[in-house]
């Protein structure tokens, strides 16, 4: 495992490698998160005023936020795929030959709008329920509730690439996602506690700098606010070489194909057949 870990982080260098010819494609997790604050701000913030949690209305308003939480749930999570779906076009594009911008990254994945859609339905659902598991039933729900979201994570970690490059549906592009997890179940697993790793450590200067603003309040909101801003920025950058390094998965484990970028960072050790 520590080995496959390695060779995770050497492709997470390749990923970098590959991210610095298209550094404009990190305004694309930028715009996920800017919709998504957005949508928060005009959905959440106008219930949160107009409620008044002091009338003795609870139930009602109990029953008002679970609805407004699941929509925000599904809502969130179409964003998310959506700019992910695109990130992934604008990767594939470079690996392919191309030359990406992000006008042509969101257009790649617009076109695939009517698989990420359904596919967004599909895995915020699964989130719904496995988090109403693991809030109702105890302990054990827990437990029960994350070994079945690590399991669908990693057995779903290529659907985005398959409903992109291949135009498949959302359960067609699970089951196929599923069957290269057979071959790269491996790297799949060590690809999660890599890149993890990675942007532990890279957040680590963040979490400092909010710690000396919190120890220096009220003059150190400077620090705060500039560690917020560093953290937001590793999670970004995480996330664009996350897309980058399942793009490549992708082609090799659908096609034993190493994409440029990634000839010397041992791709056929690194992914060969279990």
């Amino acid at each position: 495992m520590m080995e496959r870990i390695r060779r995770t982080i050497d492709l997470a260098k390749a990923s970098w490698a590959v991210l610095q010819k298209d550094r404009e494609l990190l305004l694309l997790p930028l715009l996920s998160f800017l919709a998504s604050v957005v949508l928060i701000a005009v959905v959440a913030v106008p219930f949160l005023l107009a409620t008044d949690f002091s009338d003795g209305s609870e139930g009602d308003i109990g029953g008002l936020g679970a609805v407004l939480g699941v929509f925000l749930a599904l809502a969130l999570t179409f964003i998310g795929v959506f700019f992910k779906g695109a990130m992934v076009s604008g990767a594939n594009e470079r690996l392919t030959g191309g030359d990406p911008t992000v006008s042509s990254a969101i257009s790649g994945a617009t076109a695939k709008l009517s698989r990420l859609a359904p596919w967004a339905l599909l895995t915020a659902t699964v989130g719904v329920v496995l988090q109403a598991l693991r809030d109702r039933a105890g302990a054990l729900g827990r437990i029960v509730g994350g070994l079945l979201d690590t399991a669908w994570e990693v057995l779903t970690f290529l659907v985005i690439p398959v409903i992109i490059i291949e135009d498949k549906g959302a359960i067609d592009s699970v089951k196929r996602s599923s069957e290269m997890f057979k071959t790269t179940w491996g790297e799949n697993l060590a690809a999660r506690i890599g890149f993890g790793l990675i942007g532990f450590v890279a957040m680590i200067p963040g979490f400092a700098v909010i710690a000396i603003g919190a120890a220096t309040a009220p003059i150190g909101l400077i620090f705060v606010v500039a560690g917020v801003v560093w953290i937001a920025g590793v999670l970004m950058t995480l996330s664009a070489l996350s897309a980058i390094f399942q793009t490549a998965l992708y082609h090799y484990a659908a096609n034993r194909t190493v994409v440029p970028g990634f000839e010397d960072v041992g791709m056929q050790q690194t992914f060969a057949q279990k």
